[in-house]
Order: structure tokens, then C-alpha cells, then sequence
């Protein structure tokens, strides 16, 4: 039996300026406030990254908006959010990253089941030729799909 999945949000522009290397799918440790406003699909990562502290991964930058019906105690919009990832995992993102010239991009937020998972990738930044390559062998692919049509 296959979890549901439901997607939340995506990092569209994360493809198209970084060139991915790998992907891994962590879970995020987040607070009661955080689950119902995303059920809601109140969350952004599109200016989000991941940053190494004290061997743990965390997401910096994501925005999830404060839940409208929770009371005083609401949490923080832009708050550091820990990725649970294994050690194999956090190893390998970890030498990735100090490889030159790699970076961590949050590619997608989505339910899995009851649990919300992060698709993040290990990822290069694309040179200006690099981006006008990669459109240029989009609209070529979309001209071939047409005439097939």
C-alpha cells in the first residue's frame, strides 16, 4: 500500500539555476501550528537553503505563514526548521558541500502520509550559457512533442 503524497510547495526557479546532482527526501521537525497551516498550503521555500550546524542539517529561510485560528502560541513564520536525515545521508550532503562550487536547494515540501518530507538536492549553480543551453533544449524537445501531435 503506497503512503499518499501531497504536494505543498515547489522550488520551480531551483531547477533552472542549479544543475542537480543527487536528491534525498528528509522529514522536517516542525510544531502542531506548522502541520495545519501547511495543510492549508500556507508555506513557501523558494527563498529557502540548507545550512550545516554542529553536525545537523537545518532549514533556514522557508516561510510558513502564522496559523490563522491558533491563539497567542503561534509559531514563528521564518523560523530554523531541523531536517532528520540519517547519518549516510548527512555525511554525504556533507562532503558534498565542500566541494567547490556545490551547494544544498530545497526542490519541493510535500505530505507523505501523515508526515511532511522535504525533496532536497545536492545541486551545482548553472553558469548564464549553462540556463540558455538548458531553454534552448526545453523548446526544442516542446517543437519535437508538437509535431509528433
Amino acid at each position: 500500500m503506497s503512503a499518499l503524497i501531497k504536494n505543498i510547495a515547489n522550488n520551480k526557479k531551483a531547477r533552472h539555476e542549479f544543475e542537480i546532482l543527487d536528491q534525498f527526501e528528509a522529514g522536517l521537525v516542525l510544531l502542531g501550528s506548522e502541520v495545519k497551516t501547511l495543510r492549508q498550503g500556507n508555506g513557501t521555500i523558494k527563498e529557502a537553503w540548507v545550512k550545516f550546524e554542529k553536525g545537523e542539517a537545518w532549514l533556514i529561510g522557508a516561510n510558513f505563514k502564522p496559523y490563522e485560528y491558533a491563539t497567542h502560541v503561534n509559531h514563528e513564520p521564518m523560523r530554523p526548521r531541523k531536517l532528520l536525515l540519517n547519518k549516510k545521508e548527512l555525511r554525504k550532503l556533507r562532503s558534498g558541500t565542500r566541494e567547490k562550487g556545490l551547494t544544498i536547494v530545497p526542490l519541493s515540501l510535500f505530505f507523505k502520509g501523515p508526515f511532511v518530507k522535504l525533496n532536497i538536492a545536492l545541486a551545482r549553480g548553472k553558469n548564464l550559457h549553462d540556463k540558455r543551453q538548458s531553454l534552448k533544449k526545453k523548446q526544442a524537445k516542446r517543437d519535437i512533442d508538437e509535431r509528433r501531435r
